[in-house]
């Protein structure tokens, strides 16, 4: 378990920091009716399907469900105040408040920010390239539950987290298990019956894929671990914020 930085933790009041160059607003799709009543049920099937029709299944019992031991590993690891990108339904967000760690969760779902406030998490409805609070001063960020993947394009994401983290700060990232996976793919919100719902970016890759991608941008690799088949990746962010 890593020992928590002394840095002082960042307020959760609004703060306005002015971008270096537009930022994507928050994506409505994860607010899909599909997703949100899977949410509210606390399982699935939910998928996200792509255009040729393939569907990845997304694993809606584990994320409603209390923290599991791979979960338990990354929260031992965590530094400080912590943001919970795509917190989800906020099992890991509110795991973090019961230990009494300062933590937020942001999410563009609705139901998602509803649901981790029921249980005790704190949580913003908002993307993670809209202005954000306490941004430049968070100590660890979470990218869990495929979340390396939001808004297709992974290179504008760790540079984005470069400017929400402080300098060196800890990003946790969960990777694909399959080493060889490096994709970006449009895909859909969707349940079995469904009519999927609008489509956007996403990316998937593999821990080589997000090592590589992080050393261009500046990011150190400081870790890289497998817990119950799920593989994820510790990264400590450049000294001076990016760009992004």
């Amino acid at each position: 378990m890593s020992r928590a930085r002394t840095t002082a933790a960042p307020p959760l009041g609004p703060q306005r920091p002015t971008p270096a160059r537009p930022l994507p607003a928050a994506d409505p799709a994860w607010s899909a009716d599909p997703y949100a009543d899977a949410l509210r049920a606390g399982r699935g099937p939910l998928f996200l399907r792509r255009a040729d029709g393939w569907l990845l299944p997304l694993d809606v019992e584990r994320w409603c469900a209390e923290p599991d031991p791979a979960d338990l590993e990354v929260l031992g690891r965590c530094e400080g105040a912590v943001l919970d990108v795509g917190c989800g339904p906020g099992r890991l967000v509110a795991a973090l408040g019961a230990q009494g760690r300062r933590a937020l969760g942001v999410d563009v779902s609705e139901a998602a920010v509803a649901h981790t406030v029921r249980r005790g998490g704190r949580a913003l409805r908002a993307s993670v390239f809209d202005p954000l609070p306490g941004t430049g001063r968070w100590d660890t960020a979470l990218l869990m539950d495929g979340n390396i993947g939001i808004g297709g394009d992974p290179a504008a994401l760790l540079h984005r987290m470069a400017r929400v983290l402080t300098a060196g700060g800890l990003l946790l990232a969960e990777t694909l298990p399959y080493p060889d996976v490096d994709e970006r793919v449009t895909v859909r919100v969707t349940g079995p019956h469904d009519t999927p719902g609008a489509p956007f970016p996403w990316a998937r890759l593999g821990t080589p894929a997000l090592l590589r991608r992080a050393r261009a941008c500046g990011w150190r690799a400081a870790d890289r671990w497998s817990t119950d088949g799920r593989t994820f990746v510790a990264l400590r962010a450049p000294a001076t914020a990016t760009a992004g």
